[in-house]
């Protein structure tokens, strides 16, 4: 009666081997390391693995482990003062096709590394790290926006050979025609341009006043801030920072945590940086309407005209390098860039063209009243006028930034353009060590509730407690080691929904080692007395799992970062206590108790 199929005895004996071994990188414990990036985007070759373990060799230096991971260089070391001593060695060495950053990695050995095992990733409050929480600029998000309607509006009137005048002013764009028969075709195209605008009449009869709806401004704002979250991640990920979490919080703020991380200097110019590129032909007459002039960096200032030819989120791919001995970044457009660019030059050769280079930055001020306050300052310059000489697409280079400005950019329109400014509205940095005191802290507290039940179990329900501690150690094996595969981070209160979920594993025992006892007192068999244990547990058992996890999914829904990452464990210690509660348990009882006539049982 109480004997499983030998195929059912091997495969739950499989899933403990298999969840040991997934598990087993945690043991291993993480040391400083560098990891070195490729500026461009693409992944590192073995010659370059060989290549640093030489520099370091020349310098002295003996790294733990050097080794080739996801196209990424990662050198392990003993001590931070050796971490610190070669990260300035890389910079020195390899700063022109490399990013250089700091972090902790996990000490595997090569063979768990090349069967593809992770331990659990940290999240910051055990790990330490860097913590910013950056606000999005959704005033210019929508700015952008209606620059761009104003630019198509003027574009597509000037087509249809409609006299115009189209400025954004305030939240509106005003559309000024030079009569009134012209603006009931000038309604038609702006309509068709985009079906949601709101277009009024203007107050002198010969002009309309277009507006953005309330959901099209609300669609753009979540727009802004998906697309920056999108930019943010592709720039920490090319700055070489493992495993960074990029996630929205309200309704206009962005939160970075960067586990690891211990030189945040770096981080913070890329995080916030909005540089980018806008490409305009030069005013040389200075009588088309909507030019503008710009100063110039090094070179003079010049009028420009309104139309961008091609600007930063037209960039696909930049590269930092020289041209001529001169710092340059080469530049490849998307296609419809490169067509806009394609006609430009076909239609403007001999004629000079601009590279004005753009940055939004946010200054402290103190107010009349005394208090702090801020304001957006938004620079524009020209860095390089260039003849053109020659038809081209999609490739080109510009100069007239200095080499460090070369790289940063690079980097910046590699990884896209924000939608929208960011601005760090908090920074705090956690050191290493205050995170392994945190780690020290819950795994203390794991071990003292999973201890404390051990020992109640063993005193209270003799060889069958002892049954349960066996499962309750794999559940916690189990739950490391999906949390491993899983790659999700685990905090402080995932460490509180571990320790939950080994009272509910218990539990999950308790009602099933009670049942049998009834069942012996009713003068049942010993046989049917663990059957029906068993069986009339488990509704109850479920039920009560179900109802957790229904909340565990809700809190995981509608929860931020902290109840997220408690939820996530709760979520999966539901699920293994499940396995290790009633399959685990049932499979060792009816090893060690089934099939045999037995005239008392040790529960």
């Amino acid at each position: 009666m109480n004997r499983y199929p030998t195929w059912l005895n091997l495969l739950v004996l499989l899933i403990l081997v298999v969840g040991t071994l997934v598990a087993m990188p945690n043991l291993y414990g993480s040391v400083p390391a560098i990891q070195l990036v490729r500026t461009d985007g693409n992944p590192f070759a073995e010659e370059r693995v060989a290549r640093v373990e030489q520099v370091l060799e020349i310098a002295g230096i003996t790294p733990e482990d050097t080794y080739l991971q996801d196209g990424r260089v990662v050198v392990r070391f003993n001590t931070s003062d050796e971490q610190g001593e070669a990260g300035e060695l890389f910079r020195d060495r390899f700063s022109s096709d490399s990013n250089v950053g700091f972090t902790l990695a996990p000490k595997l050995p090569a063979w768990v590394r090349g069967l593809g095992l992770n331990p659990m990733s940290l999240g910051l409050d055990l790990r330490g790290g860097v913590y910013v929480l950056l606000e999005v600029d959704m005033d210019s998000a929508v700015e952008s926006r209606l620059l761009a309607y104003e630019q198509d509006f003027a574009n597509q009137l000037r087509d249809e050979r409609i006299r115009n005048r189209v400025e954004v002013e305030g939240s509106q764009i005003n559309v000024r025609l030079q009569t009134a028969e012209d603006m009931e075709r000038a309604r038609e195209i702006i309509s068709q341009a985009d079906v949601d605008l709101l277009i009024l009449d203007g107050t002198d009869g010969r002009s309309l006043r277009v507006r953005m709806s309330e959901a099209q401004i609300k669609a753009r704002q979540d727009f802004a801030i998906e697309q920056n979250i999108t930019t943010l991640r592709n720039r920490v990920d090319q700055l070489g920072v493992a495993e960074p979490l990029v996630q929205r919080q309200g309704v206009n703020r962005i939160v970075v945590q960067l586990p690891g991380v211990q030189d945040p200097n770096q981080l913070d110019e890329i995080l916030t940086a909005t540089a980018t590129l806008e490409f305009r032909m030069v005013d040389t007459t200075g009588d088309t309407p909507g030019s503008r002039r710009y100063p110039g960096r090094g070179v003079p200032g010049q009028l420009l005209k309104r139309e961008v030819i091609a600007s930063g989120d037209q960039i696909i791919n930049a590269e930092s390098g020289f041209s001529e001995g001169q710092p340059a970044v080469f530049i490849t457009l998307d296609s419809a860039g490169g067509e806009r660019m394609l006609k430009n030059t076909q239609e403007n050769l001999r004629k000079p063209m601009a590279t004005v280079f753009i940055e939004t930055r946010r200054d402290s001020i103190t107010l009349p009243d005394g208090t702090a306050s801020y304001r957006t300052v938004k620079t524009e310059e020209i860095i390089n006028t260039a003849t053109i000489n020659g038809i081209f697409k999609d490739r080109f280079v510009t100069t007239g930034l200095t080499p460090v400005e070369a790289r940063d950019l690079a980097l910046l329109l590699r990884a896209g353009a924000l939608a929208a400014p960011v601005f760090k509205v908090e920074e705090r940095t956690i050191g290493p060590t205050m995170g392994q005191d945190n780690i020290d802290s819950g795994f203390a507290a794991v071990k003292i509730g999973f201890l404390a039940v051990v020992v109640f179990m063993a005193i209270y329900y003799q060889w069958f407690g002892m049954i349960a501690n066996v499962a309750l150690f794999s559940n916690l094996i189990f739950i490391v080691a999906l949390l491993s595969l899983l790659q999700a981070s685990l905090t402080l209160p995932g460490i509180a929904g571990i320790v939950l979920t080994v009272g509910m594993a218990v539990d999950a025992n308790v009602l099933i080692f009670e049942r049998i006892r009834e069942e012996i007192s009713a003068g049942n068999t010993i046989q049917n007395s663990i059957h029906s244990g068993y069986e009339k547990a488990f509704s109850s058992i479920t039920d009560a799992n179900v109802t957790t996890l229904i909340a565990a999914i809700v809190l995981f829904a509608f929860g931020t970062g902290p109840i997220k990452g408690f939820a996530v464990t709760l979520t999966l210690g539901i699920i293994t206590s499940m396995f290790t509660a009633i399959i685990g348990t049932r499979a060792i009882v009816n090893f060690v108790f089934g099939g045999r006539r037995l005239e008392k049982l040790p529960i």
